[in-house]
C-alpha cells in the first residue's frame, strides 16, 4: 500500500446516514426501535479479512460491507485486510490497506493509516487463527494505537479458553467500545468467563441474504439432481467438520430412500490444505467406497460463488451440519441453510441449539450416524413433517437479513460514538446515552 494513501479526503470517506430507522436487536426476536435522523458523515474502516480470501471471516467481512453499503452508501466505507502467510490478493477497491499477519509492525502501520485517514470509528473481526502471534495477540498492537471508537464482532467466544486467549479477549474487550456477538449464548460467556458488563454487549445475529422461500426441485435440473433426495453439507472442509458421520449414515438411508445422495460443497480450507493438502476429503471418499455409496456421495471441490452457493442450498432437501465439538459459537453456513427455509438436521453445539430451538430444526447426539439416519428418513418419509420445519426456519430468519444486520451495526455504531462522547462519571441510562449521540451527531 502506498504512502500516498495515508492522506485521505474526509469527502471521499465519508458514509451518508440516510433517513431509515435504526433498530435495536432484542433477545431472540426482532424488537425495532428507531431514532429520527438526518444525512451525517460518518467514516468506519473495517478490519479483518476480505474477499477474494477463501474463508468464513473473509465472506462475511464481504457481505456485511455490503450490506452497509446497500443502506447507507458506499463512499465512507473502507477495509483493512489481513492476508496470510505468502498470499497477496485481488481485492476490491474498498480494501485501502493490506495487513501482513505475521508482521507487528504492519499492525502498527495500520492504525496509524486509519489514524490520519480521519476515520470516526472501526469495526473489528476478530478470530484468534486470523491475526499474527500468540492467540493473535498482534492485533492487541492495531488497537492500542487507534484514536477513535473501536466496534468488535467476536465470531469466537471460548468458554474455557487458554491463558493466551482470555489475555487477548480480556484486552480487546477492554478497548472495544461495543462488542457485538451473534447468540445468547456468547453473550453469557462473555459475561460468566471474560467479566464484560451485559450493557458493553450487543446481539446481532449472523447476516443471510434474502432468499425466496421455494421448493427444491426448482434448482435440482441445473445441478443434474434431478429426482434426487438431496442431503447437503457445504463449507471449507476441514476434520472438525465430521462430514464423515453423514457418509457413515448414508447406507441406511438408501435402504429406505434410494435416491438419496449427499452433496457436500466446498473447497478445503486454505490453512487445512497448507497443512495437510487434501488428506481430510481422500478420507472422506476412501469411507465412502469403503461402504459402497461412492457415487452418492458427491464433492463439489470449489469455493462456491454467491450463485452456486445459492443454487446448491436451494437444491437440498435437508441440509446437515455434522459438527463434532460442542463449542462453536456461530455457523455462517447454519444461518444460511436457516435462511433458505431448509429442514435442518445439526449436532447441538451452541449456536446450532440456539437457532434451531422451537422446531427450527432437528438436534441429534455428536458423532452419532444411526441419529442422523434415523432422523433423515422421518424427514424424508413425512413431506408435511419437513414442510412445517422449513416454514418455521423461514419465517424465524426474517429477522436475521442482511439489510437488518446493517441497520443492527448502525446503531451499535451510534451507542460506541455515544459512549465515546459522554464523560466517564455520567449516570445516563442507555437511552439517553444513545439519544444524546444522536443529537450530537445531527448537529455537526
Amino acid at each position: 500500500m502506498s504512502t500516498q494513501e495515508s492522506s485521505v479526503n474526509s469527502q471521499q470517506t465519508s458514509l451518508m446516514l440516510r433517513g431509515a430507522p435504526i433498530p435495536v436487536f432484542g433477545n431472540a426476536a426482532s424488537s425495532l426501535r428507531t431514532i429520527q435522523r438526518q444525512p451525517r458523515p460518518l467514516r468506519i474502516a473495517v478490519v479483518g479479512n476480505h474477499l477474494p480470501r477463501q474463508c468464513g471471516i473473509a465472506t462475511f467481512t464481504t457481505d456485511l460491507c455490503d450490506a452497509i453499503t446497500a443502506e447507507y452508501g458506499a463512499a465512507g466505507l473502507l477495509v483493512a485486510a489481513v492476508n496470510d502467510p505468502q498470499s497477496s490478493y485481488g481485492y476490491p477497491a474498498r480494501v485501502r490497506f493490506e495487513i501482513t499477519e505475521a508482521s507487528i509492525s504492519s499492525y502498527r502501520d495500520t492504525a496509524h493509516y486509519l489514524n490520519v485517514a480521519n476515520v470516526d470509528l472501526v469495526l473489528l473481526q476478530h478470530e484468534y487463527g486470523i491475526y499474527g502471534g500468540r492467540a493473535g495477540s498482534y492485533i492487541l498492537e492495531l488497537l492500542k494505537h487507534l484514536t477513535m471508537p473501536v466496534v468488535t464482532t467476536l465470531h469466537t467466544v471460548l468458554r474455557q479458553p487458554d491463558p493466551d486467549q482470555r489475555a487477548v479477549m480480556q484486552q480487546i474487550a477492554a478497548l472495544s467500545a461495543r462488542l457485538i456477538v451473534m447468540s445468547e449464548y456468547s453473550s453469557r460467556i462473555l459475561q460468566e468467563v471474560f467479566g464484560v458488563p451485559a450493557e458493553k454487549i450487543d446481539l446481532i445475529p449472523h447476516g443471510i441474504p434474502d432468499l425466496p422461500f421455494v421448493e427444491s426441485a426448482v434448482y435440482k435440473d441445473s445441478l443434474s439432481l434431478t429426482s434426487k433426495a438431496v442431503l447437503l453439507t457445504f463449507g471449507l472442509l476441514s476434520p472438525n467438520k465430521g462430514f464423515e458421520s453423514v457418509i457413515r449414515a448414508l447406507p441406511s438411508i438408501l435402504s429406505r430412500h434410494s435416491n438419496a445422495v449427499y452433496v457436500i460443497a466446498g473447497a478445503t480450507h486454505p490453512q487445512v490444505r497448507a497443512r495437510d493438502g487434501d488428506r481430510y476429503r481422500d478420507q472422506l471418499q476412501a469411507l465412502a467406497r469403503e461402504l459402497g455409496v461412492e457415487k452418492e456421495v458427491i464433492f463439489h471441490n470449489r469455493f462456491a460463488s454467491p450463485q452456486e452457493m445459492a443454487a446448491l442450498v436451494g437444491s437440498a432437501d435437508i441440509y446437515i451440519t455434522p459438527y463434532c465439538h460442542e463449542a462453536q459459537a456461530v455457523s455462517g453456513t447454519l444461518a444460511y441453510a436457516l435462511g433458505a427455509g431448509k429442514a435442518i438436521i445439526s449436532t447441538p453445539y451452541w449456536h446450532a441449539a440456539e437457532l434451531l430451538d422451537e422446531g427450527r430444526g432437528a438436534l441429534v447426539p455428536f458423532e452419532d450416524p444411526a441419529a442422523i439416519a434415523a432422523t433423515a428418513i422421518e424427514l424424508l418419509d413425512s413431506d408435511a413433517k419437513r414442510q412445517s420445519m422449513r416454514e418455521r426456519a423461514y419465517q424465524y430468519s426474517r429477522q436475521m437479513i442482511w439489510s437488518r444486520a446493517a441497520q443492527s451495526y448502525m446503531r451499535s455504531f451510534l451507542r460506541a460514538r455515544a459512549n465515546r462522547l459522554q464523560p466517564l462519571h455520567s449516570k445516563f441510562s442507555v437511552q439517553t446515552v444513545e439519544r444524546d449521540a444522536a443529537s450530537r451527531l445531527l448537529s455537526v
